[in-house]
């Protein structure tokens, strides 16, 4: 998703603009606000990449094997194995919004 700039900003900017990202989203009250919030903010190229990695993340949590997922989610195996080296090495993304899905 990351493309090249012709200007870059610094550590800082870069750094509020994910805190008002984060804050923005943490305003949605429920599904329709966040679908739409999310169909302005990306491509649908985007969407569908989004909604891959994470239909790959929670059949990782169900332990499915990478040729499993791969033939569930028609994503790629290298695909699968990048979500899986986040799900499991990341910052807990993944796992906290699938374990608060479950309850």
């Amino acid at each position: 998703m990351r493309r090249l700039r012709r200007t870059t900003i610094n550590k800082e900017e870069e750094r509020k603009r994910f805190k008002a990202l984060y804050e923005g989203i943490l305003t949605l009250r429920n599904k329709e606000e966040c679908a739409a919030f999310l169909r302005d903010l990306c491509t649908m190229q985007e969407l569908e990449d989004l909604a891959e990695r994470f239909a790959i993340a929670k059949l990782l949590a169900k332990e499915v094997t990478y040729r499993g997922i791969s033939g569930d989610t028609g994503a790629s195996t290298t695909t699968v194995s990048r979500v899986s080296h986040w799900y499991h090495h990341g910052t807990g993304g993944y796992r906290t919004v699938i374990s608060r899905m479950h309850k």
